[in-house]
């Protein structure tokens, strides 16, 4: 068996086309096109990276890109002052504020203050208590990602064991409320999880989100599994993913690969985020 690959990069451009459709028939009806504000703080080499690609992409998709670059000392009065500003410009759709933060600032203050309705990370605690109260919301952007991709190759979940390695708040406690939505049942391991590998064995689908290079081996998993990477490890020989894709790709059904997995996925689906926003704050 060689597994078959869940293609991040190709589904995130078929996304992202059909966005530039929709912004570019706006356009043509004379209408304002969705905005997105984007907050950087400081000058972390990892967020500066993300924040361009976040400015490229919303770009390319003809939205109002606005981008505010902050001093590494700004004081969490003048962010938040920052965040309400956005909250009632009217041209402003969705606003983004890249984490992490510097250790002066408390991001969960942050995060509580943009509107529940521009929150396209999906990370307001009323989003995320929505989610899990399985009612309509803005969804974390990684998980929706995971899902849109799952759906995309009619990977089927409904009654599936899907097992989660990574407890975060940003892909795996809310991607464990999603696949419970789609009737899976889900189980979720993280560091204090004792024989890890037994849990893992039994799943028919795993999202592995644990930020450690090569962490899921080919002995962890069972024949014709499906497998989501969301890991992006940096090594010397380039990025890597959680998984062991060399020695998983010729026992597994699906996975995605590391680069061109989730990845691309997170990005198209804050575009996706910000137009939902916008349509429904018309």
């Amino acid at each position: 068996m060689t597994a078959q690959l869940l293609d991040g990069k190709q589904t995130a451009l078929k996304v992202r086309e059909n966005i530039k459709k929709e912004v570019d028939s706006l356009k043509s009806e004379g209408k304002p096109v969705p905005g997105l504000a984007v907050v950087i703080v400081g000058e972390n080499p990892a967020s500066k990276v993300y924040v361009g690609q976040k400015e490229k992409a919303c770009k390319a998709a003809g939205f109002n890109s606005i981008l505010h670059r902050l001093p590494e000392d700004t004081s969490q009065e003048e962010l938040l002052d920052l965040v309400e500003k956005m909250n009632k410009d009217p041209e402003v759709n969705g606003i983004l504020v890249q984490l992490p933060l510097p250790k002066h600032i408390d991001s969960n203050k942050v995060i509580e203050t943009i509107d529940l309705e521009k929150d396209v990370d999906g990370f307001h605690p009323s989003n995320m208590g929505r989610l899990v109260s399985g009612l309509e919301s803005i969804h974390p952007c990684t998980p929706k990602g995971i899902m849109y991709l799952l759906e995309e190759y009619g990977i089927d979940i409904e009654g599936k064991e899907a097992v989660i390695v990574g407890r975060s708040n940003i892909v795996g406690k809310p991607v464990a409320h999603m696949l419970l939505d789609k009737n899976a049942t889900v189980t979720i391991c993280h560091s204090r999880t004792k024989n890890i590998g037994e849990h893992i064995r039994k799943a028919d689908i795993i999202i592995a989100a644990v930020g450690r290079p090569r962490f899921i081996t080919s002995d962890m998993v069972k024949d014709g599994a499906v497998v989501v990477d969301v890991g992006i490890n940096r090594l010397e020989e380039g990025l890597v993913g959680d998984v062991d894709f060399e020695n998983l790709v010729e026992k597994v059904s699906w996975i995605t690969p590391v680069p061109g997995g989730v990845g691309p996925m997170t990005i198209a689906m804050l575009l996706l985020n910000t137009i939902e926003a916008y349509n429904g704050n018309k």
